[in-house]
């Protein structure tokens, strides 16, 4: 009797050694604060499909990749410029052929649905009940810097610049207008939700292409499970899911 519990004591413990040795099957994305809504309801049907549970950290492109750049233990980046994930790969911190653009992303202007102010096009940002603009900051969000050169290129970004109010990212940037705290601003319209704000697309002639990309981070110990996400997210029902957040999907995916 001593010996069968002595037997089974060894079983269990083995066992109990064996699932603590075995990595989580749970995925850390970093990813730029545009892809809030898609990749929420994207990481919903991957959980379905495939198990692996997916917790996001959104922020702005530029200080995702420097938390990558000072260890953040993520599996996987999705920018939201392609120049950080290429920064990246230079530096050896991603899985070079994971690489791949997702996405073009879009701009807009928005203003709040309940006020009455009009701003239909870049130049109604001059006007003097437009007092504040909000825009996420150019210097690390990529769409902070596409609304600084669509701003540039129709010849009003020193006009503007005393209004102008800088987001941490670009979720940030709409709350100042969902707050009422800016008149006007320019956003992503994959956050744009129907009755919340007015929004006007711009131009994409005006800036430079939002090319959005991701990749594997190479200290990832979930490098299969991060293949599957962005395979899952370039097959047609990630895709579908982008485009109804208002994704342009690069021809050829």
């Amino acid at each position: 009797m001593r010996t069968l519990l002595l037997t089974v004591i060894c079983v269990l413990i083995t066992a109990c050694s064996r699932v603590e040795q075995e990595p989580s099957q749970e995925l850390k994305i970093a990813a730029a604060s545009d892809l809030t809504l898609a990749f929420h309801e994207i990481g919903q049907q991957f959980e379905k499909q495939t198990g692996t549970k997916v917790t996001f950290i959104f922020g702005s492109t530029g200080q995702l990749a420097e938390q990558i750049k000072n260890g953040a233990p993520f599996d996987v980046f999705a920018a939201a410029n392609v120049q950080y994930v290429d920064e990246l790969n230079d530096k050896g911190l991603i899985v070079p052929d994971t690489r791949q653009i997702y996405a073009l992303g879009r701009i807009g202007i928005a203003t709040k649905a309940d006020n009455p102010l009009v701003v239909q096009t870049l130049e109604d940002l001059l006007k003097p009940e437009v007092k504040k603009i909000a825009i996420a900051n150019p210097n690390h969000a990529p769409y902070g810097l596409a609304a600084k050169q669509a701003l540039e290129k129709a010849g009003i970004w020193e006009k503007v610049k005393n209004k102008l109010v800088y987001g941490k990212n670009i979720s940030d940037t709409f709350a100042y207008i969902e707050s009422g705290n800016a008149e006007a601003g320019i956003i992503a319209l994959s956050l744009v939700k129907k009755g919340e704000v007015r929004f006007q697309l711009i131009d994409d002639a005006m800036h430079e292409p939002i090319q959005q990309a991701i990749a594997v981070i190479k200290k990832t110990k979930h490098e299969k499970q991060a293949q599957e996400f962005i395979q899952f997210l370039n097959r047609s029902a990630g895709q579908q899911i982008m485009k109804k957040y208002g994704f342009v999907i690069p021809e050829g995916k």
